[in-house]
């Protein structure tokens, strides 16, 4: 039986999306299979929605929000929290770089964990996806202005719970 044409553009929104938002769904919670299933949900509940969404080109979007909301839900819920992006498989460092690079990642979580959520995922979107400022207003939903505004305070916030670190 052929696919029908949401089926189709599902799929490929899958295979194209799927590795990158699993990849952000680890950012936010520990455990492998949590993520999973976060992402898993998040294309369940576009399915269910597909309806309102005007623009298709907007889909990726929409599940990065999607998973975003889904992880908080996950985090409240008190099971796991926040999470480092994982190592390039590619470059193997020494145990005293690994030892150094993870107490600084810890730190650096630590001090993300803390944020207020607005903060934590407008940071998190800017820097570990590389998005700009119009496209995490786009996802989450919120003004550009709003987005300036919770990256310049998370990052003031962020810098100053690292330096009472050291």
């Amino acid at each position: 039986m052929p696919a029908t044409g949401f089926e189709s553009r599902a799929a490929a929104l899958f295979h194209a999306e799927a590795p990158s938002l699993l990849h952000l769904a680890r950012f936010y919670v520990d455990d492998e299979t949590a993520a999973e299933d976060l992402v898993q949900e998040a294309f369940i509940r576009l399915s269910r929605s597909v309806g309102r969404i005007e623009d298709p080109a907007r889909a990726a979007a929409y599940l990065r929000s999607i998973v975003i909301n889904l992880a908080r839900d996950h985090n409240r819920r008190g099971l796991v929290s926040l999470r480092h992006r994982p190592p390039d498989p590619e470059h193997m460092p020494s145990a005293e770089e690994l030892a150094l690079g993870r107490s600084r990642r810890q730190d650096v979580i630590d001090a993300l964990r803390e944020l207020p959520g607005r903060q934590r995922d407008c940071l998190t979107l800017r820097y570990y996806y590389d998005m700009s400022p119009p496209e995490i207003a786009d996802g989450l939903g919120l003004s550009v202005n709003s987005v300036k505004t919770h990256l310049q305070r998370g990052l003031r916030a962020l810098a100053l719970a690292l330096e009472e670190h050291q």
